[in-house]
């Protein structure tokens, strides 16, 4: 044990099979079940991550679980895909959900060191809950995020089950591509940033005018596959519901907390005066705002 959580490789490629486990056990759950195909889905999908989160009780590291995010809806679009029709609209949100995953997936790589290490924010919950920590691992770490993220994808796998073709709808996978993009300029400036090592608050490209674009760009994206299944199934307002969960997620829980750590480094209150927590455009200066209030 001690010699895979030390080696990244090994750590790898047990996160690596974690997962094709976890992938065989929620495809075997979604084949038996007699139900309709969300239920299936969802059924599946906690499956799924049940068995990661004993595979991150058996290593004592929740980060097991850190992939999931990003691998599962790519999984499960690849899935309908092989028993779908190809259609244009179909392709395009495959395509889309694809570059989010495999741009989230691999910054994931990018920053894992191996099994010996476990995010900073999972450390910070087991510090402050306690003995009630093992009940905030199986449900706020895993379950939940979980729940989410299925609700999120819902509307990309009822366009894949269901969909009709209808025009107009591209612009809102043309915001969830943006979204990718800003994503992945916010972590590349960031991780350029931590490889100078000039040390305290990371005040340029994105990051001069939000503290936390890259959790914008999270955002958006669900709410581009959102607004695009809104727009296939008009009037259908329960396919918003996972990107606005998704939104209460970063705004109550993953923005304090990041806000909470930075909090210890010289000069965030000022930072955080001059900097708009999300949105990437310039904060107006006191005498200049005030003209407008």
């Amino acid at each position: 044990m001690r010699k895979i959580k030390q080696s990244r490789t090994l750590s790898f490629l047990t996160v690596a099979l974690i997962y094709v486990f976890a992938g065989v056990a929620g495809f075997l759950v979604y084949r038996i079940l007699p139900y309709g195909f969300v239920i299936r889905l969802l059924c599946a999908d906690l499956a799924a991550t049940l068995l990661t989160f004993l595979f991150s009780l058996i290593f004592r590291n929740a980060s097991v679980y850190d992939p999931y995010w990003s691998v599962a809806p790519v999984v499960i679009l690849f899935g309908y895909l092989l028993s779908s029709p190809l259609t244009a609209q179909r392709i395009g949100v495959l395509c889309v959900v694809f570059l989010w995953g495999a741009r989230l997936t691999g910054n994931w790589a990018y920053t894992f060191h191996g099994l010996a290490f476990q995010d900073w924010r999972y450390t910070m919950l087991r510090e402050k809950t306690g003995a009630f920590y093992p009940i905030i691992n199986l449900f706020g770490i895993h379950l939940v995020p979980t729940l989410i993220v299925f609700a999120c994808l819902i509307p990309a796998v009822c366009i894949f089950e269901l969909a009709p073709v209808r025009s107009g709808s591209q612009f809102f996978l043309l915001l969830s591509l943006l979204a990718v993009l800003l994503q992945g300029t916010s972590d590349y400036q960031l991780h350029r940033f931590r490889r100078e090592k000039a040390g305290g608050l990371i005040r340029t490209g994105f990051w001069k005018y939000s503290r936390h674009p890259n959790y914008l760009g999270e955002i958006l994206f669900w709410w581009g596959i959102a607004l695009f299944g809104l727009s296939v199934f008009p009037g259908n307002y329960l396919l918003l519901i996972g990107a606005f969960s998704n939104t209460l997620l970063f705004l109550f829980v993953s923005i304090p907390m990041a806000d909470q750590r930075q909090s210890r480094k010289e000069g965030f209150e000022q930072y955080k005066r001059e900097t708009r927590m999300l949105l990437p455009v310039p904060r107006l200066a006191r005498h200049e705002s005030e003209k407008y209030n």
